[in-house]
């Protein structure tokens, strides 16, 4: 079995590829069951936890990736949150590579996020805000630039040292970089506004948003997390990455307790649209909205490719 750490693992998820690998998944399809959560006796308070999220393809490759959540580690001075994924042979269940899995979450992450911006934003959006500075945030500038010609990066964060510390590195990189002066003119300046926080309350108003602006919510995962307020759903033509999203997404959930939505609204799924089953954008005043909430699905895409690509490196280094 491989041992494939963080540095050859994000070397194997360049964005290209990786949004061409789930793409491919989303045509293909697979198995996803619902992922396991369990609580962690004995954990330093406020407690653990730990998911599991397990994927496949009959007769191909099998993955379950790991997430450990373990708050009280920022009094040890440790990341809360460590992942690693095991891919697996689905005929044998014989294990093939331990992968890091942070960075096959956020590579996938984004990576799902340009590959929905693709159908969805304007060919000629050029223009980016990010909303948030965490590891996801850092990567979604490289992840567009991908699929649309970004010319111009904005970055806001709730603490402006820490927005400015990602410009700088966003410049350092060759981006023509900002920090958002205030996030009402920075959302109606934007072409695509990409929203990476793990915010309670709405961020981003409706009313802010100009004819054409594709919208992403990448952040919240939960009922209670907003990152936006109930008119950016009601005015703007909705894109989930699986039916998932609709029971728990509180970007989705609280606008259909407000009577403003309803699930019949979404247009469509990632898998819809990379099945040619819909369009996606349509007109170039129409503001698209994209809500994801992950799957494994996209995790398995990753981890294939990074198995399959440390092969060949392997093979070549052979010869």
């Amino acid at each position: 079995m491989r041992i494939i750490e963080a540095g050859p693992a994000r070397r194997h998820l360049q964005f290209a590829p990786l949004i061409a690998a789930i793409e491919q998944m989303f045509v293909q399809g697979c198995e996803v069951p619902p992922r396991h959560r369990h609580d962690v006796a004995g954990a330093a308070a406020p407690g653990g936890t730990v998911l599991l999220m397990p994927a496949w393809q009959p007769g191909a490759f099998l993955g379950i990736k790991t997430v450990s959540i373990f708050a009280g580690n920022r009094e040890r001075g440790l990341p809360g949150l460590h992942s690693s994924y095991l891919l697996m042979d689905a005929r044998t269940g014989v294990p093939l590579a331990m992968i890091d899995g942070n960075e096959i979450t956020s590579r996938r992450t984004v990576a799902a996020s340009a590959l929905a911006a693709r159908f969805l934003a304007r060919a000629d959006a050029g223009r980016l805000l990010v909303l948030g500075a965490g590891r996801v945030a850092r990567l979604l500038p490289e992840a567009y630039a991908a699929v649309r010609p970004i010319r111009e990066v904005q970055v806001w964060a709730r603490r402006r040292e820490a927005a400015q510390a990602q410009v700088s590195e966003l410049r350092a990189g060759g981006w023509a970089a900002s920090v958002a002066p205030d996030l009402q003119s920075a959302v109606a300046l934007a072409d695509i506004v990409s929203c990476a926080t793990l915010s309670e309350a709405p961020l981003v108003q409706g009313a802010w948003l100009k004819p054409g602006t594709h919208l992403d919510l990448i952040g919240g995962f939960a009922p209670a997390m907003r990152e936006t307020d109930d008119a950016c759903v009601a005015n703007s033509r909705v894109f989930i990455d699986t039916e998932e999203a609709l029971l728990k997404a509180g970007d989705l959930l609280a606008p259909i307790a407000s009577g403003v939505f309803c699930a019949a609204d979404v247009c469509a799924t990632l898998a819809h649209l990379c099945r040619g089953e819909h369009p996606g954008r349509t007109l170039d005043a129409d503001i698209t909205l994209f809500k994801s909430v992950g799957t494994a699905l996209e995790d398995l895409a990753a981890a294939i490719l990074v198995y399959q690509a440390d092969g060949a490196g392997q093979a070549r280094g052979a010869g």
